[in-house]
């Protein structure tokens, strides 16, 4: 640990290096969250692989505006998550092109109301196969790889995971299944690779139109900080469980402005 009279530049030096020569997996990091926690952990000299399913163009352009920063850092792996068969290609790539495998960060999500009585079973296949299945059995797959390196895993889980949020049973179902197989796989992988995860309040807004002002204005109004949080919130957590927390493990640490707390 740096002492009261180091330099400032040597504590900045020291900062930057923290994931240096480190290989991260982010999943659903082409757009928004998962962009953002791509950067920050870039930032801190990891090279990432990301995943991405669909948003292309996106994966393509964080691509190039990490490896423009520095050459050979990132690259793009698509796979659809729900394809279960495909998890162990997927891991063996990014260890053939890598050499390795320090981190997964289980950030996919799918989110979409379900109303009883017009669920159907294609809900449960996305929802409980974005949220919980995936997660799994990438964790599944990445696991010797993680343990070789004494590394980590951080799931995306939701602070609704406890507390359910009216109409979106089968999200929050996931999510709390996510966030106690966070705690089973902590049991499982130790002592040589430590799973924590995080369990975000209101960062970004839905793009599907389920928040309206009215709703959003009435969670912003019942969290204690009285405002949205930042991507760059979570990036930062993800960084801190990944690469300066070696003895926290089994832990679900709510990022949410004290939303939680009077829920």
């Amino acid at each position: 640990m740096a002492g009261p009279n180091v330099p400032d530049s040597v504590k900045i030096r020291k900062l930057m290096d923290m994931l240096k020569d480190k290989v991260v997996l982010v999943t659903g990091a082409a757009r928004r969250v998962g962009a953002e926690i791509a950067r920050v952990l870039h930032a801190e000299g990891a090279s990432l692989a990301l995943h991405y399913r669909s948003s292309a163009e996106a994966a393509k352009a964080l691509v190039a505006e990490l490896n423009a920063a520095r050459a050979g850092s990132a690259l793009a792996f698509q796979a659809d998550l729900l394809d279960i068969g495909h998890l162990p290609r997927l891991v063996e790539e990014v260890v053939k092109h890598y050499g390795r495998l320090d981190a997964l960060v289980n950030n996919a999500s799918s989110f979409h109301a379900t109303l009883i009585g017009n669920i159907v079973e294609r809900d449960w296949d996305d929802l409980i196969g974005t949220n919980l299945k995936a997660p799994l059995f990438l964790s599944q797959a990445a696991a010797p790889h993680l343990a070789a390196a004494r590394g980590a895993i951080v799931n995306i889980t939701d602070i609704h995971d406890e507390r359910p949020l009216k109409n979106f049973p089968l999200y929050c179902a996931a999510k709390a299944g996510l966030s106690g197989l966070t705690r089973a796989l902590a049991l499982e992988l130790g002592p040589h690779v430590r799973v924590n995860a995080i369990a975000p309040g209101p960062i970004l807004w839905p793009e599907d139109g389920s928040f309206d002002a009215a709703a959003q204005a009435n969670v912003v109004s019942r969290t204690l900080l009285k405002r949205c949080g930042d991507p760059a919130d979570i990036a930062r957590t993800v960084l801190f469980l990944i690469a300066d927390a070696p003895f926290v493990t089994g832990q679900v640490l709510a990022v949410d402005g004290g939303r939680s707390v009077v829920l």
